[in-house]
């Protein structure tokens, strides 16, 4: 075991990382190429290169093997982990046509051809005929079939950031199930394209010969190409394993593998997660994402702007605290947990709904952040616990919901992603639910769920469970403080459980005013 390695290439919104794991987790080299999130040329958009994306991914394992000792031979195998919701479009020679449409681009299609009268009155029936809509009109497909159709007509593959990315490293158009998390005619309980009579045909402008094979996470699909290994420096004929989209491996990687342990994701888009055997829809008609394991699901709850807002409130109100750290050689992380600890539980009565960006069902369309309790003693420390707090609160929210819809009760937390390196994000993430709150025993567990793949699919633990205990534990743990706890407890059900249903008429009332959010 101690020569054999595996090698997860994260690509993420901000950077791309090449990151190896030995078979017990540990993280024995790194290297990281930064990004430019997106472009954009109009409103709204949020496009990138994707022939960048693979550069990068070329870039960061050249830097890779610079940066450590251990030989290239010892790689066992690869798997990709991407963003969600990237998608790329290639004609019949592997040739990009446009550039990648990213998951934060939020423009919209035109109003669509009327559904057949059997799908309206289904429908209509079941109360869902706007979140239909609200599906047609964000598909990135239907955007592109309508303005840009001389590409659409080019297009022989339409493929998720993942399935471009494995094609370049393999030559197949092949993608893992866990991976497919987008506007797509995906059928999620059964976890394979839509058949042919669902109406994702007839309201998408897709072909199924435009869609790449689906398998299983561990499946391995190809070996890595002469041209990747030029490229990338991977041996070529290593084993490319498919692994499953960056929420989902982050969800294994933190060791949250049953579905009384909850992870939570304290990152871009806030989440929380439970693997589940059992096909469980916490919202109704929103289905659950497919887990990093084969045949499970990955029952989520988002709050879509999540630790987002923690960036802006550093970059609107923190310039104090980053020059502080620059001057004292101290990380801006640290300057602000200090702004934190400085605020007792509660923000002294500062109470924030997180909604900066509108939902589909819960919350629903019109919906806004909001922040209430002003008072003169207020400070901008007291705006930034309250933003720690309100997505602590949302996340509880979402993780009552799941155990409702469930039947199962989460006993206890991992906590990933930017937030989970805060000490005091991770304590008062504890004291709101009222649990033990263990920080995943490395950073990267998006890049180690991809290893985990690897290990189970090539045989080298012997399945995903055995792999998943090998190669997590928990860091450190922070456990509830009786008094905090009280305080949230009160103010989650008193106050931020009734905050939505009482500005939801207002928020409506703003939108019809002022064209925003727009209304389908």
């Amino acid at each position: 075991m101690a020569d054999q390695y595996l090698l997860a290439i994260d690509n993420g919104t901000q950077s791309v990382r090449a990151l190896l794991f030995d078979l017990n987790g540990n993280l024995a080299a790194k290297s990281q190429i930064h990004l430019q999130a997106y472009f954009s040329e109009h409103p709204g958009w949020a496009e990138h290169d994707a022939e960048g994306y693979w550069d990068a991914v070329a870039a960061a394992c050249q830097q890779l093997w610079r940066s450590t000792d251990i030989p290239r031979s010892a790689v066992q195998g690869v798997a990709v982990t991407t963003q969600r919701g990237t998608v790329v479009n290639l004609d019949r020679d592997g040739k990009v046509l446009r550039p990648a449409i990213t998951w934060l681009d939020q423009r919209r299609v035109g109003k669509q051809k009327p559904l057949s009268l059997l799908w309206r009155t289904a429908f209509k029936l079941a109360r869902v005929e706007g979140t239909i809509e609200y599906f047609r009109r964000e598909a990135e497909i239907n955007w592109i079939a309508e303005h840009q159709p001389d590409i659409w007509n080019k297009t022989h593959k339409y493929l998720l950031l993942s399935g471009f990315l494995n094609y370049r490293l393999c030559g197949r158009h092949v993608d893992s199930i866990g991976s497919q998390v987008a506007y797509l005619p995906f059928d999620y309980k059964r976890h394979q394209w839509a058949g042919a009579r669902d109406w994702k045909w007839e309201a998408l402008k897709v072909r199924a010969d435009m869609l790449p094979e689906l398998v299983a996470p561990g499946t391995i699909i190809g070996a890595i190409t002469a041209a990747a290994a030029e490229a990338t420096g991977i041996p070529q004929g290593t084993p490319l394993v498919a692994a499953a989209a960056d929420k989902a491996c982050e969800v294994i990687g933190a060791g949250s593998l049953e579905p009384h342990i909850a992870c939570l994701s304290y990152g871009t888009t806030a989440t929380i997660n439970t693997t589940s055997k059992k096909y469980v829809e916490v919202t109704p008609f929103i289905p659950p994402y497919p887990a990093a394991v084969p045949g499970a699901y990955s029952t989520e709850v988002q709050i879509f702007r999540g630790y987002w807002m923690v960036n802006w409130f550093k970059e609107q109100f923190g310039h104090l605290e980053q020059m502080a750290g620059a001057e004292q050689g101290m990380a801006p992380e640290a300057m602000f947990d200090q702004l934190v600890n400085e605020v007792p539980p509660g923000s002294m009565g500062l109470m924030l709904q997180p909604y900066w960006s509108p939902g589909i069902r819960i919350p629903g369309p019109e919906a806004k952040g909001a922040m209430i309790g002003f008072g003169d003693v207020h400070t901008r420390a007291h705006m930034y616990r309250a933003i720690l707090e309100g997505l602590a609160y949302a996340l509880r929210e979402g993780k009552e919901r799941i155990e409702k819809r469930s039947g199962v009760a989460v006993t206890e937390l991992r906590i990933a992603g930017g937030g989970s390196q805060s000490d005091a994000a991770m304590q008062l993430t504890a004291d709101i639910f009222g649990l033990p709150a263990a920080r995943a025993h490395v950073y990267e567990t998006s890049g180690l769920g991809a290893a985990i793949a690897i290990a189970a699919g090539l045989g080298l633990h012997k399945d995903f469970e055995t792999a998943t205990r090998a190669m997590t534990r928990k860091g450190r743990v922070f456990h509830p403080i009786a008094a905090n706890q009280k305080i949230y407890d009160q103010l989650y059900r008193r106050v931020y459980l009734n905050m939505y249903k009482q500005l939801q008429p207002m928020y409506q009332q703003i939108a019809d005013i002022t064209g925003y959010p727009e209304q389908l």
